[in-house]
């Protein structure tokens, strides 16, 4: 495996974040040099401490203190990180996510629940409509999800 992007998902690079920020939210090409592009936006991998850092800087928000404010509301993110269902979505509304801030953990069996089962992908979302939520499953979930 040799994309940054896989390796994240597969739970090898739990050292690293994942940023999803779509170009309706930031048009820079710039930024494809640094990840993935995908049909809506860019996904990028980097180290912890440089991601934090870049997601502030797109986003205008620490990326721990979104995922707080994201942790209590449950959504649907894709297991690519690329978007997302947001929980406030009704049938005839259109909503679409605007960033995702990523990491992983290591597998916990003192923890117990799905940490006991292997590495957990954390992902927090931000949607068009301004509801922010959260996700997170087994790296080993990915394929059924």
């Amino acid at each position: 495996m040799s994309n940054p992007r896989e390796e994240f998902l597969a739970g090898d690079r739990l050292e690293d974040v994942a940023l999803f920020l779509a170009e309706s939210y930031v048009s820079d090409d710039r930024l494809e040099r640094f990840g993935d592009r995908v049909d809506d936006g860019i996904v990028i991998v980097v180290d912890g401490e440089r991601g934090r850092s870049a997601f502030q800087a797109a986003t205008g928000t620490g990326a721990m203190e979104f995922a707080k404010s994201a942790m209590s509301n449950e959504g649907e993110i894709a297991a690519d990180l690329a978007g997302g269902q947001c929980p406030d979505a009704a049938d005839d509304e259109e909503h679409a996510v605007q960033f995702v801030f990523a990491f992983a953990e290591d597998q916990n069996e003192e923890v117990g629940g799905i940490y006991a089962d292997g590495a957990v992908v954390h992902a927090y979302a931000q949607c068009t409509c301004g509801t922010a939520f959260s996700d997170r499953w087994n790296v080993t979930d990915e394929t059924d999800r």
